[in-house]
């Protein structure tokens, strides 16, 4: 009875039959990780398949040590003896079979359980955080459930585990898209069955992804620049901002005390105007992604190589040796660090605004991102980069950051552009820079409040 007791726990039903599926793509230059290529190049874009396809079944090999069951990975391209040859033995390797996703998990799903299994969960190979423990966890919950779901960040889901076959689940269901785990849940609703929710995940599919794998340097080995200590690597999310990036650039190159170890990164989502032209004659490295603050703070992130990393608004002008305050201000205990507030347009309204910032940022150590963010790049990649959100994702950072340790003020400042509070106005965007601020508190979404912020969904300014 106590052994008995103990599988349970474990996630070890001798009675039950589980079998796990693993979805993946051969790694075949130029098919695999397409949206990855224009960062990564088409044989970076696949070493990267290949590696995050065997993290996958190191951990999948871990939990079936735990837990007996059958391991079946379910791949396209190329074929089962390339599989094999590949990724190893101790699992079968079965084509996909179907004209979309939801087809080719349903006839995956509904073999495993025409041959017995009392448990089918499903996997695929892109998500690095997902470990033994989260299988365990998902075999476990399928006792008193009857459909178990790992949300991803991006609105689908790294994994789902049925006890018996759904095939509605899958029908209509917009794939590819953030409404996945939305449309999946609604389905699962309306066929009355019981779910839970496992904590959410980041799957690697975008530029803005790869900052989840940095916290396994093996995964990105040889794919990205080599990892430089001294180096100083510089952010910039843009969007449109022809009439501001040469002057910070500008600024970056010619204020620093060494322009050798320093590593520039445009991150643009979607420029229409001269923006990248601009930042490729300032020998700055661009990396197309989505629009949106976060994402392009991410995606410019995970591409850095630098030990420290300062992320820098399009309209910001840096003081000179900035590099050298960066390094001397992240000693010690302090985590993180931000630049003195000094506005570009000089009344009494934006001079208090500069001054309130500055208090607020010294003693309750809270910098807004346009005081230009640095911290160590390894610190970042630990906590799991910024949220992929349109707003507040500085915000949220900080707070993440001040567990960790003491978030300091240089005593320098950097100058940014007035052109949000004179298009405003200096009390009407303070006020409702606070209203933002208090609604988020409130648990209201940054993509509603961008939509009240900017009338438009994301920007990067």
């Amino acid at each position: 009875m106590y052994r008995r007791k103990r599988l349970e726990l474990s996630g070890r039903d001798p009675f039950m039959k589980t079998q796990l599926i693993v979805f993946t793509r051969y790694p075949e230059p130029g098919n695999t990780k397409t949206r990855l290529i224009p960062s990564l190049g088409p044989e970076g874009a696949a070493i990267l398949q290949q590696r995050l396809t065997s993290h996958t079944l190191d951990i999948v090999r871990t939990f079936q040590r735990q837990v007996p069951c059958t391991i079946e990975v379910r791949f396209a391209g190329r074929d089962a003896t390339a599989m094999q040859a590949m990724f190893g033995d101790g699992m079968g390797y079965v084509p996909q079979q179907g004209t979309d996703l939801g087809e080719r998990l349903c006839h995956a799903i509904d073999e495993a359980f025409q041959a017995d299994s009392d448990r089918v969960i499903v996997i695929g190979a892109d998500c690095p955080q997902l470990d033994a423990t989260t299988l365990q966890m998902a075999n476990r919950l399928l006792e008193r459930h009857d459909v178990v779901v790992g949300p991803a960040e991006d609105g689908g889901y790294y994994l789902i585990g049925l006890k018996s076959p759904q095939p509605s689940l899958f029908r209509e269901i917009p794939w590819g898209t953030s409404r996945v785990l939305t449309e999946t849940m609604k389905k699962i609703d309306v066929q009355g069955l019981s779910r839970k929710l496992l904590s959410p995940l980041s799957d690697v599919d975008y530029p803005e992804d790869l900052i989840s794998c940095r916290r396994w340097p093996q995964l990105l080995e040889g794919i990205l620049p080599a990892y430089d200590a001294n180096r100083l690597s510089i952010v910039i999310p843009t969007l449109n901002e022809v009439k501001n990036l040469a002057e910070t650039l500008h600024a970056v190159n010619s204020r620093c005390t060494s322009e050798k170890d320093l590593e520039v990164i445009v991150a643009d989502g979607g420029s229409k105007d001269d923006t990248v032209q601009i930042a490729l004659q300032h020998q700055a490295k661009v990396v197309q992604c989505k629009p949106g603050r976060g994402i392009q703070l991410n995606a410019g992130a995970a591409l850095a190589s630098g030990g420290h990393l300062l992320f820098l608004h399009a309209d910001a002008l840096l003081p000179f040796r900035y590099d050298e305050v960066i390094r001397n201000t992240l000693h010690g205990k302090t985590i993180a660090g931000a630049f003195r507030l000094k506005i570009d347009h000089d009344t009494p309204g934006l001079r208090l605004v500069a001054q309130l910032a500055n208090l607020r940022s010294r003693f309750l150590q809270r910098p807004y991102g346009d005081q230009g963010l640095f911290l160590r790049s390894q610190t970042l990649y630990e906590v799991g980069g910024f949220r992929n959100w349109p707003l507040m994702e500085d915000i949220e950072l900080g707070q993440r950051l001040r567990k960790r340790g003491r978030i300091a003020m240089a005593d320098v400042s950097m100058t940014v552009s007035a052109r949000r509070w004179r298009k405003r106005g200096v009390v009407r965007t303070t006020c409702m820079n606070q209203a933002i601020l208090l609604a988020w508190r409130m648990g209201i979404s940054p993509e509603r409040l961008a939509l009240w912020y900017r009338g438009k969904p994301v920007s990067s300014s």
